[in-house]
C-alpha cells in the first residue's frame, strides 16, 4: 500500500453508454420485453497514471438517473488518497451508502445503490490495476484478515459474524495455490441464455441450440411466462434440440404471483428444468420460501438474485430456505464489498452461487468473483455456472473468453 500513498483521486469521468438491443429482441422476456442493453460507465481518474474502470447495467430509458446519482456521490471520492480508501474499505464503503442525506432516496436499493456499485466497482479495477493483477487474483491474494476487512456486516450479524468469515476463508486458504491453477488450466462452467429470449423465433431459436451445442455448451436457459402453451412448446422445442442429458434453466423474470408461478411449473415439469428463476417480485422471500417448498418434489429450484437490492435481502432469503440458486449481479447490491458477504452467508447456508450475468460488462465483471469463491471459498463447480450472453463484449479491451463453454481467467498485464 505505501507505493499507493500519494495516489489521489481526481475526478469521476462518467458516460451514458447505450446500445439499440431491442431491434433484434435481444434480451427479451416476460417482464423486459423491449430492453435496450446500456449501462452508467464511470472512470476514475488520479494524480497518476493508472485509471479505474467500473459501471452499473441498465436497460436504456432511465441511465441518465443513474449518472446523475453518480454526480451525487462523487465529491466522497474525489480527493481521497486510494491507500485511504483501500485500507478502510468498509469505512469508505459505508461512508457512501449511509451519507447522512443521500441514504434517504435508499437505502442501500435502488438507483442510488447502481451509482454506488459503479463507483465501488471502479474502484477495485483501480486497485488490481495497482497490484498488476486482475481482480480475481487481487481478491485470492488477500488474507482472510484483509479481506474481511474490506466488508460491512452491519444488518448480517445474526446470519455470519467477521469471526466466522475469517475462520471459514482460513479453513480454505491451504488449497489455494491448487485452485489457481486448476481454474486457470480448466476454467469455469457456463450456461448460456443467448438461445431463450422470449422475442426470439423458433427457427432462430434452434439455430443457437445447435450453435452452443457445437461451442461445448451443456447448460441452457429459457425465458418463460407470457403464455403457458406457447412455454411449453418452446420447452418442448429446446428439449428436442439440446437432448435431456444437458441442462435446462427457466426464468420468468418476475412476473407470476405465487399460486401462478406454483401451478405453471408444475404444467412444465416434463420437461425437468433444474431451476425456475425470478418466480414472483424479488422482495418476497417468502413468497420465494413457499414457491420452493411446493416444487421441491419435483426436483426444481428456485433461484433469484438479480434484482435482490442488497446484502438483507439475500439473508433472508437463505435463513428462509427460498433460494437453491443464489444468482449475485455484479452491478445491482453496491458494489464487490457487499458481494463479498452474499458469497459468504452463500457458503454457511449451503446454497450454490450462479451469478446473473446477462448484460453489458456484467459477464466481464462478475467471472472474477466466481473465480474467487471456487479458489478461496468453495472448491467446487459442481452444479454451478456463470452465465454467458454473447453481446457487447466488442467493446472491451480484456473481453471474457469463452473456450468450449467454459469461462477462462486470464493473467494480465496492466504495466
Amino acid at each position: 500500500m505505501n507505493a499507493m500513498s500519494n495516489i489521489l483521486i481526481e475526478n469521476l469521468e462518467i458516460k451514458d453508454l447505450r446500445f439499440p438491443t431491442s431491434r433484434q429482441k435481444d434480451g427479451s422476456d416476460a417482464m423486459h420485453t423491449d430492453p435496450d442493453y446500456s449501462c452508467a460507465y464511470v472512470i476514475i481518474h488520479t494524480n497518476s497514471a493508472f485509471k479505474g474502470y467500473g459501471l452499473t447495467f441498465t436497460l436504456g430509458k432511465g441511465t441518465e438517473i443513474v449518472v446523475t446519482a453518480i454526480r451525487a456521490l462523487e465529491y466522497l471520492v474525489i480527493g481521497k488518497s486510494v491507500n485511504s480508501i483501500f485500507t478502510n474499505f468498509s469505512t469508505f464503503w459505508r461512508s457512501l451508502t449511509s451519507e447522512s442525506q443521500l441514504r434517504w432516496l435508499g437505502p442501500e436499493k435502488g438507483v442510488i445503490h447502481l451509482a454506488t456499485a459503479a463507483i465501488i466497482n471502479g474502484l477495485w479495477d483501480l486497485w488490481a490495476r495497482l497490484e498488476n493483477k486482475p481482480v480475481w487474483e487481487l481478491l485470492s491474494n488477500l488474507t482472510p484478515e484483509q479481506l474481511v476487512s474490506t466488508i460491512d456486516f452491519r444488518y448480517i450479524t445474526d446470519s455470519i459474524t467477521r469471526e466466522e468469515a475469517i475462520e471459514i476463508l482460513k479453513k480454505e486458504a491451504r488449497f489455494k495455490k491448487q485452485r489457481i491453477n486448476e481454474i486457470v488450466k480448466k476454467g469455469y462452467p457456463a450456461y448460456t441464455t443467448q438461445v431463450g429470449w422470449l422475442g426470439y423465433s423458433d427457427d432462430k431459436m434452434k439455430q443457437l441450440c445447435e450453435k452452443y451445442l457445437e461451442k461445448g455448451f451443456t447448460a441452457f436457459k429459457l425465458k418463460v411466462g407470457q403464455n403457458l402453451e406457447n412455454d411449453i412448446e418452446r420447452c418442448r422445442m429446446v428439449r428436442n434440440c439440446i437432448g435431456y442429458e444437458n441442462k435446462l434453466m427457466l426464468d420468468a423474470n418476475q412476473v407470476w404471483d405465487i399460486n401462478v408461478a406454483i401451478d405453471w411449473m408444475k404444467k412444465l415439469t416434463e420437461f425437468k428444468p433444474l431451476w425456475i428463476e425470478e418466480p414472483t417480485a424479488p422482495d418476497d422471500i417468502l413468497g420465494h420460501a413457499t414457491i420452493a417448498r411446493a416444487l421441491e418434489e419435483f426436483h426444481i429450484g428456485v433461484a433469484t438474485g438479480e434484482m435482490c437490492a442488497n446484502r438483507i435481502i439475500f439473508k433472508q432469503l437463505m435463513q428462509a430456505n427460498a433460494i437453491k440458486y443464489c444468482q449475485i449481479d455484479s452491478a445491482r447490491v453496491g458494489g464487490i464489498n457487499e458481494l463479498l458477504p452474499i458469497y459468504l452467508m452463500a457458503k454457511k447456508f449451503g446454497v450454490k452461487v450462479c451469478p446473473h450475468a446477462g448484460g453489458i460488462g456484467l459477464c466481464e465483471m462478475v467471472q472474477h468473483l466466481q473465480y474467487w469463491d471456487y479458489i478461496c471459498l468453495t472448491g467446487s463447480m459442481e452444479d454451478k455456472w456463470i452465465e454467458y450472453v454473447d453481446q457487447q463484449h466488442e467493446h472491451f479491451k480484456y473481453p471474457v473468453v469463452i473456450v468450449k463453454g467454459r469461462y477462462m481467467p486470464r493473467r494480465v498485464s496492466f504495466n
